[in-house]
C-alpha cells in the first residue's frame, strides 16, 4: 500500500507538539500530527494552567543542607519519592544538583528568559487565530503565604527578577489579599501577584483548540504509534503508513523512548505530579490560580471545578499511581479555600519530561538527516508550547529565528 506523503511529520499531540504542526503549516508545509490519544489528552492535560511570563528562572534543584534532609524523610508535601527510583535517577538528579549552583543556575537563566519573554504573546496570537481567547485569563496569578519569613524570601526573589528580566508583580498585604480574594483563609499574612502572566481555565480545550485550528489550516491529525517510526520517515497510523521527509519528535516523557532507539543518549528524567478536582462550597468564587508556598500545592480555577495540583514526584514514569501527596495537602487545602465534594473519580496523574540543566531540547538532531527534537519542558510545557513552536517552524524553514537556538541544541550533552 502507497504510503501518504507529507512535508514534516510531527509525533506528539500535547502542546509543544500541535504548536509545532501548527506552525509549520502556516508556513506552507504540509503536516501530519500522530500520537495515540486525542491532542492534549496526556501530559498537557494536567497542570496548573499557568503561561509564566515570571518564569525567567527555571526551578532548580535545592541545595541547602536542611532542604535535602527534609526531602530525605520522604515526607514533604512538595516533593516525594519512590525508592526504587532514586537508584535509577541518581545520575540525572546529580546533574540537576550541579546545575542547580547559583552562579551555573543564574547562566541557564540567561538562555531560558528569552524562550520565557515570549511566552504570554505567543499565547495570545495563537489563541487568537484559533479562536480560542476565551480561555486565556489575564489576571495573572498569587502566590499566598503563611508566614512572613515566607512572603520576605519571595519577595526578594521577585525584585531580583524584575532587576534582571524586567519581572513585574504586585505585593499584597492581607487587607489586599482579602479583597482579590474574598474566600481564602483570613489568617494569611499575605501574597504577591504576578501581574503579566496568564491562567488558563481548561488546558485540554486550548491544546484541542489549537489543534481544530491546524486542521483548518489544512493540516491532518492521525491515531498512531510514533514507536513505529522508520527511516524514510515512515509511521504505521490509523489510516494506513504515512512518509515524509522530515519529522519533529516531540514525545513528552516519552521522547527518549524514540530518540535512545535511534542511537540518541539524551538525559531525560521525569518528575511526576498529580491533579483533582472539587466543586466550591455554594457560593465560594477563587478569582486566580493560588499557590500556597508554604505547603507545596496550588488550586486554580478551572471549567471542571477548583483544580488541586500537587509538587513533583520521583518515580519510574510508568510505575503505578501513588497520590500520597495529594492526599497530604488535601486537608490543608480545604483550610486555605472552602472546598466541597471531588468531582473526579480518581486523581490524574502525569509526568514532566525534564532535562538535568533545566532547559529544553529544541533542534536539529546531528545523526540524521530531516530529524528535529522538541521536548524536556519540565514545569513549562503549557507556557513554552508556542514559542517552541515557532522557534522550531522557523529553524525548519530557514527562518530568522525569534531567538537564538542554540542553548538548547540537541547535542550540547
Amino acid at each position: 500500500m502507497t504510503a501518504i506523503k507529507f512535508d514534516t511529520v510531527v509525533l506528539g499531540a500535547g502542546i509543544v507538539g500541535v504548536c509545532v504542526a501548527v506552525h509549520l503549516q502556516q508556513r506552507g508545509r504540509q503536516v501530519a500530527l500522530v500520537d495515540r490519544k486525542l491532542p492534549g489528552n496526556e501530559t498537557s492535560f494536567g497542570n496548573a494552567g499557568l503561561i509564566q511570563r515570571e518564569g525567567v528562572y527555571p526551578y532548580a534543584f535545592p541545595r541547602g543542607l536542611g532542604a535535602l534532609l527534609r526531602y530525605a524523610r520522604n515526607q514533604s508535601l512538595d516533593v516525594r519519592y519512590h525508592g526504587d527510583a532514586l537508584f535509577h535517577a541518581a545520575p540525572f538528579l546529580w546533574k540537576y544538583w550541579r546545575n542547580s549552583e547559583p552562579a551555573k543556575h543564574a547562566a541557564i537563566a540567561r538562555s531560558y528568559s528569552t524562550l520565557i519573554e515570549h511566552c504570554v504573546s505567543e499565547h495570545r496570537a495563537l489563541a487568537a487565530n484559533a479562536g480560542a481567547s476565551a480561555l486565556l485569563r489575564p489576571t495573572g496569578w498569587i502566590k499566598v503565604f503563611r508566614s512572613t519569613a515566607a512572603q520576605d524570601a519571595e519577595i526578594r526573589l521577585a525584585e531580583q527578577w524584575r532587576r534582571e528580566y524586567g519581572v513585574e508583580f504586585e505585593t499584597l498585604d492581607a487587607a489586599r489579599l482579602q479583597q482579590a480574594e474574598p474566600d481564602l483563609d483570613k489568617a494569611l499574612q499575605g501574597g504577591l501577584r504576578y501581574t503579566q502572566a496568564d491562567s488558563v481555565s481548561d488546558p485540554n480545550a486550548l491544546v484541542s483548540a489549537y489543534a481544530k485550528y491546524f486542521e483548518t489550516l489544512g493540516g491532518r491529525i492521525f491515531t498512531g504509534d510514533a514507536n513505529t517510526l522508520r527511516n524514510g520517515w515512515e509511521v504505521t497510523t490509523n489510516a494506513g503508513t504515512i512518509a515524509a521527509s522530515s519529522v519533529v519528535v516531540a514525545l513528552g516523557p516519552w521522547s527518549d523512548v524514540l530518540s535512545s532507539r535511534l542511537g540518541y543518549r539524551l538525559p531525560l528524567g521525569v518528575k511526576r505530579g498529580y491533579h483533582m478536582h472539587y466543586s466550591p462550597r455554594a457560593g465560594a468564587r477563587l478569582n486566580h490560580p493560588v499557590l500556597d508556598v508554604e505547603n507545596g500545592y496550588l488550586l486554580a480555577p478551572m471549567a471542571r471545578g477548583i483544580r488541586l495540583t500537587t509538587g513533583a514526584e520521583i518515580a519510574l514514569r510508568d510505575s503505578p499511581k501513588t497520590p500520597t501527596q495529594l492526599a497530604a495537602v488535601e486537608p490543608i487545602a480545604r483550610t486555605l479555600f472552602p472546598l466541597d465534594q471531588r468531582v473526579d473519580d480518581q486523581p490524574w496523574m502525569g509526568a514532566r519530561p525534564c532535562t538535568p540543566d533545566m532547559m529544553p531540547v529544541i533542534g536539529r538532531a546531528e545523526k540524521h538527516q530531516g530529524l528535529w527534537f522538541a521536548f524536556g519542558h519540565a514545569h513549562h510545557g503549557l507556557t513554552l508550547g508556542p514559542v517552541t513552536g515557532r522557534l522550531i517552524a522557523e529553524m525548519m524553514t530557514g527562518e530568522q529565528t525569534l531567538v537564538d537556538s542554540r542553548p538548547f541544541r540537541v547535542d550540547r550533552f
